[in-house]
């Protein structure tokens, strides 16, 4: 039976050698286990530190949409001014027709989710809400005319009210409603 290499063993190691390509032993993979230790740390670091900021940026949408604290000084189109500033809209891109923000703490709104005050989530979600125990002061924007974000102009009102607000174990998940 013949051999798939014709050549001699001893001239094709002394081949390779001479053009400095040298083949992994292994003795030199316990080398290269530092180097693939280092490798998976850096990739579980960048796996966490993206989640960590996925969860920041929904915290700080939820903030972003509703509250404003202290209240920005607009004395004029404020709820105009904060929908184009904050980019509040439908997911269509269409105007929303009413829209609040909240002039109170953030730890204060927080403090909704140990409410003894549950009721009923709209659409009848499967979680629960919970309703403040005491009334917020707000401002509520109407919508008065256009359809296409960002042509949408807003009446205010200012107001106080509770809210409803579902959580989870982070906090408040979304302000869905309020009630005067």
């Amino acid at each position: 039976m013949r051999s798939l290499h014709w050549w001699p063993l001893h001239s094709q190691t002394s081949d390779v050698a001479a053009k400095g390509i040298h083949r992994i032993r292994p003795k030199h993979v316990k080398d290269l286990i530092p180097l693939m230790i280092l490798m998976v740390i850096i990739f579980l670091v960048l796996l966490f530190w993206e989640n960590e900021l996925d969860e920041e940026a929904m915290a700080a949408t939820l903030e972003q949409l509703h509250v404003d604290y202290p209240q920005s000084d607009i004395p004029i189109r404020y709820c105009n001014h904060m929908v184009i500033q904050r980019v509040i809209k439908e997911p269509n891109n269409t105007c929303k027709k009413e829209h609040f923000f909240i002039h109170e703490r953030p730890r204060n709104i927080n403090s909704v989710c140990n409410s003894p005050r549950m009721v009923t989530c709209q659409n009848y979600a499967p979680s629960l809400c919970f309703l403040s125990e005491i009334k917020f002061k707000m401002t509520v924007c109407k919508l008065t005319e256009g359809t296409r974000y960002p042509a949408c102009n807003y009446r205010v009102f200012a107001t106080e009210g509770f809210i409803v607000v579902t959580c989870d174990d982070m906090g408040p998940a979304k302000i869905e409603r309020y009630t005067e």
